[in-house]
């Protein structure tokens, strides 16, 4: 028996994979996670590196999008459900079967626990649309990544949904320049950090570095 709250949602994203709307007016990126649990690893917060949601809404200007039907201004666009292997798995059916249809292009998956199925049975359902599998914790990883010949998913390392976002927008910047220079110029800050970095310690030398970046103890 489905509970009336998750019926509800599995009847919305069919009405919404009839609906063909075009590509610019739905999500690019699906997240899915198997409890809200795992928010802090999938959005960042709560004393977690910064996750998926930082890597898009705040890294590459994606908009998180809350109503199908009234897409945000930004072209680019992800939206976020709990979506449980276990408890809801007509909901996790539900949502792998009618993504591409809803105009996702790919999808981030994340769990945890021993048993992290979500990330490998989206896959499996959504197929060939890519997922990127994200470990909750280190007890997930086995879990993610054990996908037999034949049945493939992108994982990331335990908690690093960050990177998984990068790896989603990676994927979306084969079809879109614009996606594919914001990366770009994401990294480029990150090297000029790190040459920042260097030529401070290089002048100032280890005893004036530390003194000028490291809090004092």
């Amino acid at each position: 028996m489905t509970a009336d709250s998750v019926q509800s949602i599995i009847d919305q994203l069919h009405e919404q994979a009839e609906m063909d709307l075009p590509n610019e007016a739905t999500p690019d990126v699906g997240i899915v996670m198997g409890s809200d649990s795992d928010l802090p690893t999938m959005a960042g917060g709560k004393g977690k590196r910064p996750g998926a949601y930082a890597a898009l809404a705040e890294e590459l200007g994606f908009e998180e999008q809350t109503d199908y039907t009234e897409a945000p201004e930004s072209r680019f666009t992800f939206e976020t459900f709990v979506v449980s292997a276990h408890r809801t798995p007509d909901l996790m059916y539900a949502y792998a079967e009618t993504a591409e249809a809803r105009g996702i292009d790919v999808i981030i998956a994340g769990a945890g626990g021993k048993s992290a199925d979500l990330p490998n049975m989206t896959a499996s359902i959504a197929y060939p649309l890519p997922v990127i599998g994200v470990p909750v914790q280190e007890k997930s990883v086995d879990s993610v990544i054990g996908m037999p010949q034949g049945a493939p998913i992108t994982a990331v390392d335990a908690g690093k949904s960050f990177n998984a976002a990068l790896t989603a927008a990676q994927i979306l910047s084969r079809e879109h320049t614009e996606i594919r220079e914001r990366l770009v110029d994401y990294h480029r800050g990150l090297q000029e950090d790190v040459g920042e970095v260097s030529r401070d310690l290089h002048e100032m030398g280890t005893p004036g570095f530390k003194d000028d970046y490291w809090d004092e103890e």
